[in-house]
């Protein structure tokens, strides 16, 4: 089993930063994929960005070259800043943890992003 803890979440203005982190405990190898996910109610879940424990990231459309997600492996966290952010990145953020390659899959119970004036 891994938890997964958020944290980082709030109100921010549009054109403002946020930085978001989310600590794994339980595991006691490196995670092999971390990441984040995002949710509007009413819409799917979607893709913000993963990285593997090998460093190769991987980001959602929508905020490439906004949001940069880096982890620290020894200590199973995962960061995702998140800068010039926009009123259509307003969502629940959740944390997601893949201990192997191939298996079961984990999520946080999510923090609340929104980007207002």
């Amino acid at each position: 089993q891994v938890q997964l803890v958020e944290s980082g979440g709030g109100l921010v203005q549009p054109g403002g930063s946020l930085r978001l982190s989310c600590a794994a405990s339980g595991p006691k190898f490196t995670i092999y994929l971390m990441g984040w996910y995002r949710q509007v109610p009413g819409q799917e879940r979607e893709l913000v960005a993963w990285m593997h424990s090998g460093g190769f990231a991987t980001y959602g459309a929508s905020v490439k070259d906004r949001f940069i997600i880096s982890r620290d492996n020894a200590k199973n966290t995962v960061d995702l800043q998140m800068n010039n952010l926009r009123p259509e990145d307003t969502a629940v953020y959740y944390c997601n943890a893949q201990p192997h390659t191939i298996g079961q899959d984990f999520w946080g119970h999510g923090t609340l992003v929104t980007v207002s004036s």
